[in-house]
């Protein structure tokens, strides 16, 4: 098998989608680590305002770069399909139609952060002290909007094709220099808040030319030829079909988000402080737990369009037990060790105690979200997204916006908005796989 792909379609299940999640997830986990260096940075180099600026951009930063995950999600599940039924043609068609499909999102999001990002700052209230410097950081972050589309679309294609550790080791070469250059522009030429986004986009840059560079030495199907690089009208309807639901999905969370925490704010200091400091095991639970969500996705599509039956729904739940056992174990973990955990991001005894409250009902609710992620990833893995994207969207962001209205109106308790999480992945969870049995037998039927 040839250095840049993998077969998914042979061999023991189980061992493959365990190796093929590891980088993955160091991937994910790398890329928390180096945004909580960028905040770090900051924060200790620059001052409380500056901190306050970054922080106040991370809603607007993770809606529009979830819009691009979920799009290369679109990229991800075609190229493995068509690798897996051994369609070059469709392969390389593929490849060279989501690669502008991603450039030309990455442009308009640009386009969207250099002209509307004080404007968008402003609806969602951004304290008056902090909003020139969340502006300044913003147009600049958003330069480096391409290269992260650019980055995104090269990681899907390398997943699909069963190499995962292409994409982790250019996201840790470029990771490495953006904690060089963030000290360098912050330290030693005084830039602030505009050193730390330069950073930020100039090792995105780094990323999507190692991407492109790699893809245009590959020798495989994944290759990239610029002579090749056109739309093909069928393949571009496919990817965004799957594609777009996916990206405003992932958008739509980060708005549902924000009514969590305006329930959040209308506690005093110490519980606010609390969930901020908890909140930080979110990020490292999920993507942990995302690494074989992503397997799931690609196995299914691999083994799907290589019409091996028995291997797409086994794909499924092994994927399933690998993520409820990860939520489990790093749930459980802060739960008995959230104080040390807590540690790490304040000393104040009252703020741990606050955000040992959260620990505790996250820390057993985590593994249950595998059930409802996991199983909207097989439906994409099946070329399904938009049944289960407006299921998700009523399921977790429209039942949280109504449970914070109603039933944590009513008690009041900070215990009654975090359990908000459980419910809404359990509802949502039910009626994700509904539809997924639903579609996996009309789709094994037909193979």
């Amino acid at each position: 098998m040839a250095h840049d792909t993998q077969n998914l379609t042979e061999g023991p299940l189980a061992r493959q989608i365990f190796r093929f999640s590891v980088p993955l997830m160091l991937s994910n986990i790398l890329q928390v680590l180096f945004n909580m260096a960028d905040i770090a940075t900051v924060g200790r180099f620059v001052g409380p305002h500056a901190l306050g600026s970054v922080g106040s951009t991370t809603t607007l930063v993770t809606l529009f770069t979830g819009f691009l995950i979920g799009l290369s999600g679109g990229v991800n599940v075609m190229a493995a399909r068509y690798f897996g039924a051994k369609n070059e043609r469709d392969v390389r068609e593929t490849v060279h139609t989501s690669l502008l499909l991603c450039l030309a999102a990455g442009m308009l999001l640009l386009l969207c952060g250099v002209f509307f990002s004080r404007g968008l700052l402003e609806m969602l209230n951004t304290k008056e002290e902090l909003i020139d410097g969340a502006a300044l950081y913003l147009r600049v972050y958003f330069l480096g909007m391409p290269a992260l589309a650019v980055y995104n679309f090269g990681n899907a294609v390398f997943s699909a094709v069963g190499n995962t550790k292409k994409p982790l080791l250019f996201l840790t070469t470029a990771g490495v220099i953006n904690v060089v250059l963030n000290l360098f522009f912050v330290i030693v030429c005084k830039l602030g808040v505009v050193g730390v986004a330069i950073a930020s986009a100039a090792s995105q840059y780094v990323c999507s030319i190692l991407i492109i560079f790699s893809l245009l030495r590959s020798k495989e199907s994944i290759a990239l030829r610029p002579r090749e690089l056109r739309i093909a009208p069928d393949k571009a309807k496919f990817v965004l079909r799957l594609g777009i639901p996916a990206g405003l999905q992932n958008s739509i969370f980060a708005i549902a988000n924000l009514f969590i925490q305006t329930g959040v704010n209308s506690f005093n200091a110490v519980i606010v402080e609390g969930n901020s400091a908890a909140a930080n095991a979110d990020a490292l639970v999920y993507d942990v737990m995302a690494a074989f969500y992503m397997a799931c996705s690609s196995f299914m599509s691999q083994n799907l369009g290589a019409r091996k039956k028995e291997r797409v729904l086994r794909s499924y739940f092994i994927s399933l037990g690998y993520s409820f056992g990860a939520g489990a174990a790093l749930g459980l973990s802060l739960v008995f060790f959230g104080k040390t955990f807590l540690r790490l991001f304040t000393t104040d005894a009252a703020v741990t105690v606050a955000g040992m409250d959260r620990l505790r009902i996250m820390g057993y609710s985590y593994a249950f979200s595998a059930f409802m992620d996991n199983t909207i990833a097989a439906s994409r893995g099946l070329g399904k997204s938009l049944i289960p994207t407006i299921i998700v969207i009523l399921g977790s962001c429209v039942f949280r916006v109504v449970w914070v209205y109603t039933i944590f109106a009513h008690f009041h308790t900070i215990e009654s908005l975090y359990l908000l999480y459980i419910f809404s992945w359990t509802i949502t969870a039910v009626a994700e796989i509904g539809y997924f049995a639903h579609c996996c037998r009309k789709e094994i039927r037909t193979l």
